[in-house]
């Protein structure tokens, strides 16, 4: 890959970008994206995946929501999370957007029992994208494409490890051979600077090839053999595997002195041109002085490149042999990682019956919580019914006992008391005197008899507490009794003309 537009990288520095800063940590920040909706929680569709180690129900599947409102202000909702999302301390209403601002701190689910802060608690603020993005959380969907990355990862296969030593033995003979083969002899820089004033390749062919080598194969990296010997020691694990990697080292050290006189050489040969161009009579001394340092480093350069040869040819020769290792570790290779996958997928799997399990016990003992509040509601239910019951009976029992005439049997009605303390019915007493003018129950004489209100009311009521056939029977009682006195009233009328 190339490297990216400046222009694209200082505008990407300068922009601002809001987030949820984690309290006591310089990592795992949530970046709030402007134009989008952010979804936090421990499920697998939301923007931001959080898994508690302390508590696996701690965060909801899908816990709070953060966007932005049509004014572009940040707004939270707590998503009916379980344990809830506080701002500023404060416990949020589930599915109500609350407006946040610069400062504010925000937590999500509640502190355990040993524990003073929740696990997770940030504050909001805004930062420059440059400190920001190294302290930024992956998102969900870059840590599925990494977990898939690494579960996918293969070795090379027997083709590819064929041609790899080919490759590395192509690469190195190309720009190497032209320098052992057709040395090129220093030319003296004499006169107005012609010979001077040519391009590094002409002085150098070497250098020029291992130029385009390295421009060939990025910015990154000095040539493509250095990244085809790299790959080579990750595979070997015996079969003198020091051998190998002194080779390399030297190889490696070698390239950097090599690329170092090379820039010697570019900054001595444009220091040349530099002093020709402001040549007088007096300075001739110090061209020759400068020409003669730019002899030097070219001869140190093919003293380098001589040795590079003989290195290379060297390690030629250790891949060789250990190319045949390298075709019977493929196969176990193989093996191992499918038992890798296996060992995996069986981690995974036990993962998720283990969280499944704790779901369920969790769910088992909220069950069983509400079971026991509903027996404790039947039981204060019951309790209470059975009181009720019990005054119902007790009434009865009074109002059979207490509050019934003697008489008629029924329940007083319009009840007198007489100057005995005995009390009847208005209209039974009346008929009673009919016949005999002393009290039914003590045999006194009656003198006086008193309308007993208080007895009236009271009866009132109670009846209405008892049942509808109760309440009946004395209306009818009632209505009975008033058309008896009425027609004795118009009796006593229609006699007395």
């Amino acid at each position: 890959m190339g490297e990216p537009d400046p222009l694209v990288s200082g505008q990407l520095a300068a922009r601002r970008s809001w987030c949820l800063r984690r309290l006591g940590m310089d990592r795992e920040w949530l970046q709030l994206e402007a134009g989008t909706e952010v979804t936090i929680g421990r499920g697998f569709s939301v923007t931001y995946q959080l898994i508690s180690k302390v508590c696996p129900l701690m965060i909801s599947r899908s816990h709070c929501v953060l966007k932005q409102n049509p004014e572009g202000q940040w707004t939270i909702m707590d998503n009916e999370s379980l344990n809830g999302v506080w701002l500023n301390r404060e416990r949020l209403a589930p599915l109500q957007g609350y407006c946040i601002h610069k400062g504010d701190h925000i937590q999500l689910g509640v502190p355990l029992e040993n524990r003073e802060t929740a696990e997770y608690e940030y504050e909001v603020t805004e930062e420059d994208w440059e400190s920001l993005a190294p302290c930024l959380a992956l998102k969900n969907d870059q840590r599925t494409e990494k977990h898939k990355g690494l579960r996918t990862k293969r070795k090379f296969s027997s083709a590819g490890l064929e041609s790899l030593p080919a490759e590395g033995t192509s690469d190195l003979r190309c720009p190497l051979a032209n320098v052992s083969s057709k040395p090129v002899e220093p030319e003296k820089l004499h006169g107005k600077g012609d010979a001077a004033s040519q391009p590094l390749g002409c002085v150098c062919p070497a250098v020029t090839s291992l130029e385009a080598s390295e421009r060939a194969a990025g910015p990154h990296a000095c040539s493509a053999l250095p990244k085809v010997l790299e790959l080579c020691p990750k595979k070997q694990k015996a079969c003198s595997p020091s051998a190998s990697q002194s080779g390399l080292e030297l190889f490696k050290a070698t390239m950097s002195r090599m690329l170092t006189l090379r820039t010697q050489m570019q900054e001595k040969q444009i220091a040349v041109l530099n002093v020709k161009r402001q040549t007088r009579k007096g300075s001739s001394k110090k061209i020759v002085r400068m020409e003669k340092e730019l002899r030097d480093l070219q001869s140190q350069l093919y003293a380098e490149q001589a040795q590079q040869q003989a290195r290379v040819e060297q390690l030629e020769k250790t891949f060789q042999e250990e190319e045949h290792y390298l075709q019977g570790l493929e196969k176990e290779g193989g093996e191992c990682d499918l038992k890798q996958q296996l060992v995996q997928a069986l981690q995974e799997h036990r993962a998720l019956m283990e969280e499944l399990n704790r779901s369920k016990k969790d769910f088992e003992k909220i069950i069983q919580a509400k079971n026991k509040e509903l027996e404790r509601t039947k039981e204060e239910k019951d309790k209470v019914q059975a009181q009720k019951e019990e005054v119902l009976s007790h009434m009865n029992d009074v109002l059979e006992n207490e509050l019934q005439c003697i008489i008629c049997s029924e329940y007083f009605i319009e009840a007198v008391t007489l100057n005995c303390a005995h009390s009847f019915c208005s209209f039974c007493i009346s008929e009673w005197m009919k016949r005999k003018v002393e009290c039914p129950i003590c045999r006194k004489d009656i003198e006086s008899r008193t309308s007993s209100l208080v007895l009236d009311n009271c009866i009132s009521k109670m009846v209405d507490n008892l049942s509808s056939d109760v309440k009946e029977r004395r209306s009818v009682l009632i209505r009975e009794r008033r058309v008896a006195v009425e027609n004795r009233q118009r009796w006593q009328r229609w006699t007395g003309l």
